[in-house]
């Protein structure tokens, strides 16, 4: 039987439009399928934030931050904490991905049209020793134009490619079985799913049609996580981080379902690391939800007092930006499955940031009139949309209000005045003393020291129950999906291994359905802008090593 293709790649996410591009570019035909229609393809990176892990960038260099190879793998592997003889791979390719960041990443995606907001975020920065999770220096960087932006050259290579007839978009394919006719993974099947023309993000029908089997030489699997998939979630969840939620909501799409990663273990693909998983403490319910239970992750400066649903601060270093699993782990152990930040007008204004491209329209639509309009508001447009409209979000002038209107979002009242009080006074008492014992208000002295932090996302030090600031601001933080740090194992080619560790002749998988690269390149916590390098990356690598394995 005749071949339809050289290769079919099953999703349309960043993962798949590298891996295509770089097939068509080496001449090679390509199948693209996907379950949902065209307007969405792209997948989860639409609507993302565009963040990049970069290693000693002219970025960083401008803003005096010293970076460097070294430093970077020492925080990557602090952060990994890579410990089951199955890190064998994802060590390798951890190893390889802090190669590319530190070397041709950056030039690699110059070339294809991506640049980059002169200011350098300082994501997830640990607070233990040298040697434990975070980033040493500022290392997120932002893409001009965030998700869509760093999207455009991928599909505009891929569309140019199929006008050229080596690209077959097939939308609204569904792929239901891999099997092996000649040796190796060539042949998929799968059903159908009648036309859907729903906004991109919005669940599509599930109704089926008809059905689909199709050959190639290769088969490369870039179709995501389980994040969209609750159920999934739930099932995946360690008891190291305790019993899940009740209430999860979903920062990706339904159609990140997970279902694929079962089609391609069913095939032989060896799953490894599914109790790993990146979930975001800071989630707030969209007060315009585009899918399903659709939360939004504040992407928050330093200042905000994290509080349990009791009222206590978090212990020390859990401070807003420093560690998001430590974080998720004694919010587990609390008995209560969300948490409150507490602040004024002042902070919110200068450190609230939501991610998402469609949350950030000047960043999105590279407006530098926006990005200098969002930089001198009392607080910036998408951030006040959130003030006025969100269910999570409590605004009021005295602290009495606000323990009122806070207890108002729970089923038990469970914070008081008086103790909410004396925890706001103790902290701001320490405002004014320059030997202070409160590390939260070391923490935000020291990111005013990074140039980058005293400009979008540090405010000055005040005293959080000064009238002049207010007004007083309290949000209710829930937990929110994102990613599977998990998946299909691979070696550094991309190629699907077995349980026993051989190659699955046939078939490559990238982007999150590897676990971004070996199953797991992240180990057990990531240190973020590396999902979306990770999906090109591997993208990138199964794309490269299937084109020289076809004929």
């Amino acid at each position: 039987m005749a071949y339809d293709a050289d290769v079919i790649v099953i999703g349309g996410g960043l993962a798949g439009l590298a891996a295509t591009a770089e097939l068509a570019d080496a001449g090679r035909k390509v199948i693209l399928l996907d379950q949902e229609p065209e307007q969405s393809l792209g997948g989860q990176a639409h609507w993302s934030f565009g963040g990049l892990f970069l290693v000693d960038s002219p970025e960083q260099r401008r803003l005096r931050i010293r970076d460097s190879h070294e430093l970077a793998l020492q925080d990557w592997m602090g952060t990994a904490g890579f410990d089951r003889e199955e890190d064998l791979w994802p060590r390798r390719w951890a190893e390889a991905y802090v190669d590319f960041a530190a070397g041709e990443k950056r030039a690699w995606l110059r070339k294809r049209g991506v640049r980059l907001f002169p200011v350098v975020g300082w994501a997830e920065r640990g607070g233990y020793d040298a040697g434990g999770h975070g980033n040493s220096v500022p290392r997120f960087h932002i893409t001009w134009g965030t998700g869509p932006g760093l999207l455009a050259p991928f599909v505009r290579r891929v569309r140019e490619a199929a006008a050229r007839g080596l690209v077959e978009f097939r939308f609204r394919h569904r792929v239901t079985g891999l099997a092996r006719r000649a040796g190796s993974v060539d042949t998929v099947s799968g059903e159908v799913l009648e036309p859907s023309g729903v906004a991109r993000g919005t669940a599509s029908s599930r109704t089926v049609t008809g059905s689909f089997e199709l050959r190639a030489q290769a088969v490369i699997v870039t179709t995501g996580g389980i994040g969209g998939n609750h159920d999934l979630v739930r099932a995946a969840w360690p008891p190291r981080l305790g019993t899940p939620p009740e209430k999860l909501l979903s920062g990706v799409p339904a159609h990140v379902d997970g279902l694929m990663l079962k089609v391609a273990g069913d095939a032989g693909g060896h799953l490894i690391n599914g109790d790993r998983m990146w979930h975001y403490t800071e989630g707030i319910q969209n007060w315009n939800p585009i899918w399903a239970k659709h939360g939004i992750r504040i992407l928050p400066g330093p200042s905000s007092l994290w509080l349990d649903a009791e009222g206590r601060r978090l212990p020390v270093p859990l401070f807003p930006g420093f560690d998001t699993l430590g974080t998720l782990d004694h919010i587990m152990c609390t008995g209560h499955g969300y948490t409150w930040f507490v602040l004024n007008q002042r902070i919110i204004g200068k450190e609230f940031t939501l991610s998402g491209s469609e949350q950030n329209p000047d960043l999105t639509g590279r407006s530098v009139r926006g990005v200098v309009e969002r930089a001198r508001a009392a607080v910036p447009g998408p951030v006040k949309a959130f003030m006025d409209h969100g269910a999570d979000f409590v605004v009021e002038k005295d602290l009495g209000a606000l323990v009122r209107g806070m207890n108002a979002l729970t089923d038990k009242p469970l914070i008081e005045e008086e103790a909410l009080r004396r925890v706001l006074v103790e902290r701001d008492r320490e405002i004014a003393n320059p030997f202070t014992k409160d590390l939260q208000v070391t923490a935000i002295r020291g990111a005013r020291k990074f140039l980058g932090d005293r400009l979008v996302r540090a405010a000055a030090p005040h005293r959080v129950l000064d009238p002049a600031a207010g007004p007083l601001i309290a949000v209710k933080l829930h937990i929110l999906t994102r990613k599977s740090l998990g998946g299909l194992e691979t070696d550094l080619s991309s190629r699907v291994l077995t349980e026993a560790g051989d190659p699955l002749p046939g078939l490559y998988a990238a982007g999150e359905a590897a676990g971004f690269g070996g199953g797991g390149v992240h180990g057990y916590r990531s240190l973020e802008g590396t999902f979306l390098g990770g999906c090109l990356f591997s993208g990138r690598t199964a794309g490269r090593a299937a084109a020289k394995a076809v004929s």
